[in-house]
């Protein structure tokens, strides 16, 4: 009878249970959604280890502290650096970039490590190769980006300081690695040379740690559709699109950007971040070197040149990108913020940048600091 009872039960017990399925289906587990990217609120600090140098001390609300503390206080995730090659100061080099990358990296901030792939300024009116590759032919100049690229990126994790974030070469809307990365146009021929290389220095990073976002910045927001395009047709592998956004370089008008954000984040499938931007709180100098902006019609619209000004540019900025698409995952990064009058305030050869830096004249946090950070 135990026995009998036992046999029933287990019948009830099987043929309550849920078919499976098939016999010899493989069961599919369920997608797992993607893990959503950081939306970045980022500071260049690449002049800061100069600045120091030059006993600039930075503060808030008066007081005197280490600018990624401010920075970390004010709401601020990510700290984007430049490197050089070969550069002809130790400013901008690997040891340099390195130690600092140590301390952002211990702070418990992102780091964005951008390569100009140039012993100096890169841009799209500029992008000299380094003097060590000057000569040699494509093929080595291939294995020297990738060489370089891994070399860099195992030196930086051996030191704690291996990067969130790689940036490919910077501003490349017109290639890079002069002339043999050279593109002119949507139409020139070389965009096959310049794609070869541009994929050697991405490779790299992936085989140096796959967990490394890659991206892919230009300057400027026009061009982006056609760029993007076209480095898809040579099936380019990258993470994140950039785009360089100065009002009076790019453009005054938001709701343009914001319609061009939206587009190419839905049409490649990738998050946009603003990789760098500035906006000035004054008009004024504090050193006798030549500011970059200094005129009403640089500006856009209702955004003064003035603290307040400032900081409403940034917020608008954001809910700009923000509003570009359905998640969360794009970002805004401040283009030299430290970029004070660190030289004095008689210097010539000083900051062309200091009215567009995210300090005042007394090197004090401004309120776009908190727009950036906590808006």
């Amino acid at each position: 009878m135990r026995i009998a009872f036992v046999f029933f039960l287990s019948i009830i017990i099987f043929s309550c249970k849920k078919p499976s399925g098939k016999p010899g289906t493989p069961v599919i587990p369920p997608v797992e959604p993607p893990v959503p990217y950081l939306f970045i609120r980022g500071l260049d600090l690449s002049f800061t280890p100069e600045t120091k140098e030059n006993t600039v001390a930075f503060r808030e609300n008066g007081t005197i502290k280490d600018i990624l503390q401010i920075a970390k206080d004010k709401g601020i995730n990510t700290i984007r650096l430049r490197l050089w090659n070969n550069p002809v100061t130790q400013h901008s080099s690997l040891t340099e970039v390195a130690d600092f990358a140590k301390q952002i990296k211990a702070a418990g901030l992102k780091f964005w490590l951008d390569f100009h792939y140039s012993d100096t300024w890169a841009d799209p009116g500029a992008q000299s190769k380094p003097a060590a590759w000057s000569s040699v032919d494509f093929t080595v100049l291939k294995d020297s980006i990738y060489n370089f690229t891994k070399n860099t990126l195992s030196y930086l994790a051996a030191n704690n300081a291996l990067p969130d974030y790689v940036e490919t070469g910077n501003e490349i809307n017109s290639g890079f690695l002069w002339n043999d990365g050279k593109v002119t146009s949507i139409t020139d021929a070389n965009w096959a040379n310049f794609a070869d290389l541009l994929k050697q220095g991405i490779k790299a990073t992936r085989d140096t740690n796959s967990s490394i976002k890659v991206i892919i910045h230009i300057a400027g927001y026009d061009y982006a559709q056609q760029f993007f395009d076209k480095l898809k047709s040579f099936n380019t592998d990258y993470d994140i699109i950039g785009l360089s956004y100065y009002p009076w370089w790019h453009g005054k008008d938001l709701n343009a950007l914001q319609q061009t954000v939206k587009s190419i984040a839905i049409n490649f499938q990738k998050p946009v971040l603003i990789a760098e931007t500035a906006y000035p709180f004054t008009f004024q100098y504090n050193d006798y070197t030549n500011n970059i902006v200094g005129s009403t019609n640089q500006l856009i619209t209702n955004y003064a040149a003035t603290t307040q000004g400032q900081a409403q540019y940034l917020s608008a900025l954001i809910t700009t990108i923000k509003t570009a698409a359905n998640e969360d995952n794009f970002g805004v990064c401040y283009w030299a913020p430290d970029w004070v009058a660190f030289k004095g305030t008689t210097a010539t050869d000083g900051s062309p940048w200091e009215n567009l830096s995210l300090f005042d004249f007394q090197n004090n946090a401004l309120p776009a600091l908190d727009s950036l950070g906590k808006h």
